[in-house]
């Protein structure tokens, strides 16, 4: 955790994705299709104390999330959600702080926040790793 402060000390944005270094930070997959995937995330994100949810644009699989930290910065976050297949879904997650300065490691965290809420709300469906 020290790492990710000191990264976030000049760096105010995170990013998931299947290439991430970091395993915490690689795309997570869900056995579900993009429908009943979108569903559940969006319905989850609606109910997580602390995030605003302001838009949603389910052609695309997009859903943008706000956040206030408590030293009164907002964060931007976008999850999205992509079909692999018809049967396997993933969820990948940006969040950007608004501001001049890093971060402090806040938006590591609220994704590995996010991605904890999503996998105890659909761990009959996780999946490790791609398109099994």
């Amino acid at each position: 955790m020290l790492k990710r402060t000191l990264i976030g000390l000049l760096r105010s944005h995170e990013q998931t994705g299947d290439k991430a270094k970091d395993p915490l930070l690689k795309s997570h997959f869900y056995k579900l299709s993009k429908d009943k995937a979108w569903e559940e995330v969006v319905s989850t994100l609606k109910k997580m104390q602390g995030y605003k949810v302001l838009h949603e644009v389910q052609s695309v699989g997009e859903i943008v999330v706000e956040k206030k930290t408590a030293f009164g910065r907002t964060m931007d976050i976008t999850v999205s959600v992509i079909s692999v297949n018809p049967v396997n879904s993933a969820v990948d997650v940006y969040s950007a702080s608004r501001g001049s300065m890093g971060d402090l490691g806040s938006n590591y965290r609220v994704i590995l926040d996010i991605f904890r809420v999503l996998d105890k709300k659909l761990a009959a469906f996780k999946v490790s790793g791609g398109s099994k």
